[in-house]
């Protein structure tokens, strides 16, 4: 679940978060392990899968405490090939739908399939900001990587097509998880 539907609930964790999404600012770990607990006590009994989360070594620690994880996923893109995927995107700011020149391109360049309205491209799309957010990332979630590794529930796909590392992705869970799991591509 991502946080921006969370706070459709007008949650006491939902407000705290909005304040810093608000600001441009990242969510504090101490918030996000609150909305990761509180949505973890609805699934208590069932599998979960999280995308995105954690992105910090305390995260990742706190998460454990929290449950112990199965496996950890961790895609390796290269950076090109992010950056790549990133430039062709292209948003409808009203509704959030998102098209991409590569996989997804909208029916009529720079125009919503739906509303006729113009599709843009966001400032934190560009290739420079696109970068230096990879770099952030990968020295943030690089001792999250280590943390499972070390434990030994971490498996690594290297890639840059989704319908090459997702196939590998899903035989891999197939034969890791004694459950029925979808097949169907991810969106």
């Amino acid at each position: 679940m991502k946080i921006k539907h969370y706070l459709c609930f007008i949650t006491a964790v939902g407000l705290e978060a909005q304040k810093y999404i608000n600001e441009g600012k990242l969510v504090p770990d101490e918030v996000m392990i609150k909305f990761i607990k509180c949505e973890l006590q609805k699934v208590e009994d069932e599998s979960w899968l999280l995308d995105g989360f954690p992105r910090t070594l305390s995260q990742a620690i706190a998460l454990w405490e929290l449950e112990k994880l199965d496996l950890a996923i961790n895609l390796l893109v290269p950076y090109q090939a992010i950056i790549d995927r990133v430039k062709g995107r292209w948003v409808h700011l009203a509704s959030g739908r998102v098209y991409n020149d590569g996989f997804n391109p909208p029916k009529v360049h720079g125009v919503d399939d739906v509303t006729g309205e113009p599709l843009i491209q966001r400032d934190d799309d560009k290739p420079e900001v696109v970068l230096k957010r990879l770099e952030q990332y990968e020295k943030m979630t690089g001792p999250v990587a280590t943390f499972y590794r070390e434990k030994g529930i971490l498996k690594e796909f290297c890639g840059d097509e989704t319908n090459v590392i997702w196939p590998k992705v899903l035989e891999w869970l197939c034969t890791s998880i004694p459950l029925h799991i979808t097949t169907q591509e991810p969106s």
